[in-house]
């Protein structure tokens, strides 16, 4: 490629960023008594959030009610032109609504407020024009206008959707904060994710139990234990007393030190070649707490213990097939 057409192209994505940047900028300054009055209709909502946007503020409105529907606040998005034909029947008199058009003009939108007005249900505008009927008609507005789009030609919708996507991120972060929304809620509406998986998944929901633990009592003779390890498959065994008392573990690491000792393999009872005691977890705590137990201490399994009595066993491989790891 020709060395000019190479620095056009950096040169147009470098100034489209930069100008996309300071629109972003100048929304700070209007972060006033308008944001503050639309978190407040917000947060007294007993329904959901409807967010409806024409065109290219459409797209930006459905991301919009997915943030907010991720981060505490209950919302879906409706198509304006759909809502004028039947779906306006999804919104109820405990909803609200979050209308976005840059102009403040678009016609499907304006259609909407005879109908929301007769419903009597908080408004929230984001426009580019504070004087627009949308605006006006609004019981809070968010300015979210641009001096000019990043797109050349001063058509394509570019820094104007930019800074409404931003707008519609500050109001969701506002109002997470305002509820107390935490990372465990976060989770619940994230069961598939890796952060769900971390904050929902718990010891007992992947732990091996039953047939499945490697288990012998102190008189297995260790020849013996060998063949449990092998049969389970963990590289260790757990060591149990009277119901499951654990009294210790065996593992690679004292094979080697048995075999340094120069003892009878065939004969030696498990319990003088064990290590008394066991890094353990309770069933009911998070799986990634056992993660972080493994890693701490540089183990690839813990015993689980419900009191003094072994209830399982929960193995690094657990954890990686859980998606925790």
């Amino acid at each position: 490629m020709p060395a000019h057409k190479y620095d056009a192209h950096v040169a147009s994505a470098q100034r489209t960023i930069r100008m996309e940047r300071d629109a972003i900028a100048e929304l700070e300054a209007r972060i006033d008594e308008g944001f503050i009055h639309a978190c407040e209709l917000l947060l007294g909502v007993r329904g959901r959030v409807i967010v409806t946007g024409m065109g290219k503020s459409g797209h930006i409105a459905s991301k919009i009610a997915a943030t907010l529907a991720s981060t505490g606040t209950p919302a879906f998005y409706v198509h304006p032109a759909e809502a004028s034909h039947g779906d306006i029947g999804m919104i109820t008199l405990d909803d609200a609504v979050i209308a976005l058009s840059n102009s403040g003009r678009s016609p499907e939108v304006i259609t909407l407020l005879p109908l929301l007005k007769r419903l009597g249900i908080p408004l929230v505008s984001m426009t580019g024009n504070p004087g627009s009927p949308l605006a006006e008609a609004s019981d809070a507005h968010l300015n979210t206008g641009v001096e000019t789009e990043a797109c050349p030609l001063n058509l394509a919708p570019t820094s104007s959707t930019t800074t409404a996507l931003v707008m519609g991120d500050a109001l969701a972060i506002a109002l997470l904060e305002a509820r107390g929304f935490t990372a465990e809620d976060f989770a619940f509406s994230h069961p598939g994710g890796t952060l769900g998986k971390k904050l929902l998944l718990k010891v007992e929901d992947i732990m091996l139990t039953g047939a499945a633990i490697p288990k012998v009592t102190a008189t297995t003779r260790l020849g013996e234990a060998l063949m449990e390890i092998s049969r389970k498959g963990l590289g260790m065994t757990t060591v149990t007393g009277p119901s499951d008392v654990l009294l210790g573990i065996f593992t690679d690491g004292d094979l080697r030190r048995a075999l340094d000792a120069d003892i009878d393999v065939r004969n030696t009872p498990i319990g003088g070649l064990m290590t008394c005691g066991a890094k353990t977890i309770a069933p009911n705590l998070l799986a990634a707490e056992a993660l972080r137990i493994m890693e701490e201490h540089k183990i690839t399994a813990l015993v689980v213990q419900r009191g003094e009595q072994m209830v399982g066993v929960v193995h690094l491989m657990n954890l990686l097939h859980a998606g925790i790891a």
